[in-house]
């Protein structure tokens, strides 16, 4: 081999040993910057990328409740399952099982997600449905959803008895009908 083509060659080896450097660097600094933007994905939009998907939440107050995510506003979210529909509070779930690997971020929500929980309990109320009030605290009370407040519900008990219930003491509202 002629001096002329060792170097060549030389250079060649060079420039693959400088590609693959490159390569492992930019491979570890990528990894760190996904890494690093994590923590600015919310479990919210980890649920709008798993809206229409089956998912487990386990709930404070009421344990593992399994079904198709259908709706999804601010702090809460529309679960059916099993000729129910239920209500849940975001700040409620433990655990969520099923959800999609990808996230949406929130610039790419539908203005619906914006609606707060007081928009779903205005839904039970308009249309009479009974339904069950699960609380934080392992209580519920079977009721009609009356009024809905700033903060706060006016349910009617079984019993006929009115009841105002803080949206932050409800964990999930449960369909009867």
């Amino acid at each position: 081999m002629r001096w002329d083509e060792q170097l060549f060659a030389l250079f060649d080896d060079l420039e693959g040993q400088a590609v693959a450097r490159y390569q492992l660097e930019r491979d570890a600094e990528l990894g760190d910057r996904s890494r690093a933007e994590y923590h600015q994905v919310s479990l919210e939009s980890r649920l709008v990328a798993s809206l229409g998907g089956r998912l487990g939440l386990e709930v404070e107050g009421v344990g593992r409740i399994d079904g198709e995510l259908r709706r999804l506003g601010a702090g809460w979210c529309l679960l059916s399952g099993h000729a129910q529909d239920w209500i849940v509070r975001t700040a409620c779930i433990h655990v969520v099982h099923g959800a999609s690997d990808r996230s949406v971020a929130e610039v790419a929500w539908s203005p619906l997600h914006r609606l707060g929980v007081g928009s779903a309990l205005r839904r039970l109320a308009e249309s009479g449905v009974r339904c069950v009030v699960r609380l934080v605290d392992g209580n519920h009370h079977e009721a009609v959803v009356r009024r809905v407040g700033a903060d706060f519900v006016e349910i009617s008990s079984a019993a006929d008895v009115l009841l105002l219930i803080p949206y932050r003491a409800i964990s999930a509202v449960q369909s009867r009908d």
